[in-house]
């Protein structure tokens, strides 16, 4: 079977979180036998679909992650963001027919409840290659 090459999205805001959920997601490729084709930073995850969209649209892109953290503030913008961006994104996977692993920790959390999270990278890689795989068989 041809190998899976994948690209990953993370937001740059809470970046220790996020830095972190990137390497573990590099880890977590190479385990499953996935290249990590092209990594892409973006400033936060309300700006995520668009580079989505980007790598989706490269014929060498089997699937993408997007990975990122939004941390509860004083208002609901959190929530606006999370909501926003997670939609777009499911979207997209439609869209193009790729899969998209979602990434996104939050909303509704703590800075530390954001690192006890940071595993959703892994979660994310293991969905996107696993869909890869089931879509390829149903062609």
């Amino acid at each position: 079977m041809e190998k899976i090459n994948l690209g990953i999205v993370a937001a740059e805001f809470n970046y220790d979180v996020t830095y972190a959920m990137v390497e573990l997601a590099r880890e977590h490729a190479k385990f499953l036998d996935a290249d990590v084709a092209e990594i892409v930073k973006v400033p936060g995850v309300f700006d995520i679909p668009l580079a989505v969209k980007k790598l989706l649209e490269r014929s060498s892109i089997d699937c993408v992650v997007a990975l990122g953290a939004v941390i509860e503030g004083s208002t609901e913008h959190d929530e606006i963001v999370a909501q926003h961006s997670s939609r777009k994104i499911a979207d997209l996977a439609l869209e193009f027919g790729k899969p998209v692993g979602l990434g996104i920790a939050g909303p509704g959390m703590s800075r530390l409840e954001a690192h006890e999270r940071v595993d959703y990278a892994k979660r994310a890689v293991e969905a996107a290659v696993k869909m890869c795989k089931i879509m390829r068989n149903l062609e």
